[in-house]
């Protein structure tokens, strides 16, 4: 190999990568800016005599308009869209019913999910389409979202290496084998790899990912609440004790065929027992509108807003079962979809004069009236320290009225608009589900999947195909799905891809590889195929996977031909381990999660730099095991 002499270009390369480390561990400023000021630097340092390659100033923005950045835009309005239906509602409630509420079991079931979707989808697409779930998981659940998104984050990289389509340089190494080919002896000619050979390494390495966070994330993972950790919402007991002092629980109870109850209506079975009952389950369906003039049939589950001492009595004497915990009004009750809301009856409202039940308040405005604040009365089902319990249901209403009520945040948005309430309630999600339409958003999700696992299309366009149909068929209006795009990620990426492009263009990269070459001149086989590893994992770090994958895999095939080792396997090792991407959020995932979670540069650097040499020792391992 002919030797590259070090230039004054390597030298500025050099010397701009530090700086871009320096700015990114400090985070003087803030990470996506000092990404736009290396885009600068690097822009401005071209028109100096002498580097002239570290960017061509005509191409310096392309990187807005990569394949990859465009793929990550078009995949979070896809992911939105999704979200907009309601759908991760349901696949996170599903989560929570399978995992329960703590870190050891949610984290193993979204992990592994991530990680599957992900060796057939784009790893950043399988984690932007999950954001939203783990987000619903951390408000239902009161674990920070900042140790959940880093195991689903890493867990999805790990995922790309389980098929020869998960990832960008395993989908390129084919390309590479058969160009290669044309170089080498009949005898040492490479077969193209099969689309699940590596099925056994990406699975180790899923299951070491989650192993390493289920024994050493309690101490590697960061703690706590961050800024931008997702809160919604609020528990209705604690806040209708704290506000109103009505000290009441919701309870789950359960009607067999032989309970008395069996025929009575709802609203004489609250008026009667000084307790509310706020939603039914009956065959099948949970309802939060219920006429209070229906009756109870059996087998069903009642939702009570009462004292537990009372609620307890009231099981014993109807024969009801009471739940230790919600089970089918778990989500019903997750701050998510509903809370408690407190609205204020205007002066010229239609509905002053008027009762609860003449109104048919529940079924008409979809709230269910827990008290009625009057001056300073507050009347409830509930018996307060200082009130006896009051039939609201029968309240006439009148000006100036402020109703607590529990309700569906969707019904709050539209009761925003209606002028016979003022809703007093801000904090809460005020973007209406559109459930009718979760068909549209399937159907365009499933056509951009199948777009890229069975054609050739570019990643990019494929997924644009189901953002613009989602758009077109209105899952998702456009000024929702430019508040969609994570802005700070896509300048992120775009601003580091003419840095990336500069250590190749000026040789820095060849450079560096043929320094560790030499140095690894004569080593055993073995360490020469770890050196390859730490190498393609450190140019992962400063260009991009495409562009290392493409350096290292003639210049690794050499050194196999050249020490006596499987030229094949030394460009799988290159292919695999240039997604051992974890240190710093240079990664299209890590820059994904990065914002939401609030995570900061050292945070990546803890966690990931343990993964790293975790995925180094585990691959290596199973690369020699399986081939």
């Amino acid at each position: 190999m002919e030797p590259i002499t070090f230039s004054l270009e390597m030298g500025v390369v050099f010397a701009v990568l530090a700086f871009t480390i320096f700015l990114f561990v400090s985070e003087i400023i803030r990470i996506d800016l000092a990404a736009i000021l290396i885009l600068v630097l690097v822009g401005l340092l071209s028109y100096v005599p002498g580097l002239e390659r570290l960017a061509n100033v005509n191409d310096l923005f392309d990187g807005f308009a990569s394949n990859a950045v465009i793929s990550i835009i078009a995949v979070m309005i896809v992911g939105a869209g999704l979200d907009k239906t309601g759908l991760m509602n349901r696949v996170a409630a599903v989560i929570l019913k399978r995992g329960g509420t703590t870190e050891a079991r949610i984290i193993p079931i979204v992990s592994g999910t991530v990680g599957v979707i992900s060796s057939f989808l784009q790893n950043v697409g399988a984690a932007a389409l999950f954001l939203p779930v783990v987000s619903r998981i951390s408000t239902r659940t009161g674990i920070p979202l900042s140790r959940l998104l880093m195991p689903m984050g890493f867990c999805a990289i790990l995922g790309g290496t389980m098929t020869m389509v998960g990832s960008s340089p395993l989908i390129l190494l084919n390309d590479l084998i058969l160009t290669a080919n044309s170089g080498l002896p009949p005898a040492q000619q490479m077969a193209p790899f099969a689309l699940f050979d590596v099925t056994p390494i990406g699975f180790a390495l899923i299951a070491s990912g989650i192993l390493y966070f289920l024994l050493l994330g309690r101490w590697m993972l960061p703690g706590g609440q961050r800024k931008g950790d997702a809160s919604t919402g609020q528990d209705v007991s604690d806040y209708l004790t704290r506000v109103y002092g009505l000290k009441a629980d919701v309870f789950e109870l359960g009607v067999p065929e032989n309970s008395p109850l069996i025929g009575k209506q709802l609203a004489d079975i609250n008026l009667e027992n000084n307790l509310y009952i706020i939603s039914t389950f009956y065959r099948g369906k949970v309802s939060m509108v219920q006429v209070l003039t229906a009756e109870i049939e059996a087998p069903c589950r009642l939702a009570i807003i009462g004292k537990q001492q009372i609620v307890e009595r009231f099981a014993r004497d109807n024969r009801l079962i009471l739940r230790p915990a919600l089970d089918v009004f778990a989500e019903e009750f997750a701050a998510t979809n509903a809370g408690i809301a407190e609205l204020v009856i205007p002066p010229d409202s239609k509905i002053i004069g008027k009762s609860p039940r003449e109104l048919l308040l529940r079924k008409t405005y979809g709230l269910s009236l827990l008290a009625i604040h009057r001056g300073e009365q507050t009347l409830s089902h509930v018996e307060t320290d200082e009130h006896a319990p009051t039939a609201i249901g029968l309240e006439r209403f009148q000006a100036g009225d402020m109703l607590v009520a529990h309700t569906r945040w969707s019904n709050l948005v539209r009761l925003k608009r209606d002028k016979d309430f003022v809703v007093v309630t801000s904090d809460f999600p005020q973007e209406e589900l559109r459930p009718q339409k979760v068909g549209w958003a399937l159907f365009f999700f499933v056509v951009s999947l199948s777009m890229i696992l069975f054609t050739d299309i570019r990643l990019s366009l494929s997924l644009l195909t189901g953002a613009v149909g989602m758009l077109l068929t209105r899952v998702l209006n456009i000024d929702e799905a430019y508040r969609a795009v994570g802005w700070n990620t896509v300048f992120l990426l775009a601003s580091l891809i003419p840095l990336g492009q500069a250590v190749q263009s000026t040789g820095t990269a060849a450079w560096i590889a043929q320094q560790v070459l030499v140095l690894l001149d004569g080593w055993p086989l073995w360490s020469l195929q770890a050196g390859i590893a730490v190498l393609a994992t450190v140019f992962s770090l400063i260009m991009s996977n495409v562009g290392a994958t493409v350096l290292l895999v003639p210049l690794a095939v050499s050194i196999a031909v050249a020490a006596g080792g499987d030229p094949a396997v030394f460009a799988l090792t290159v292919a695999i381990s240039t997604s051992n991407s974890f240190i710093i959020p240079t990664h299209q995932v890590n820059a994904l999660i990065m914002g939401p979670a609030g995570y900061k540069v050292v945070d990546f650097v803890r966690s990931g730099g343990v993964m790293t040499v975790i995925f180094l020792v585990v691959s290596l391992v199973m690369l020699n095991v399986v081939f």
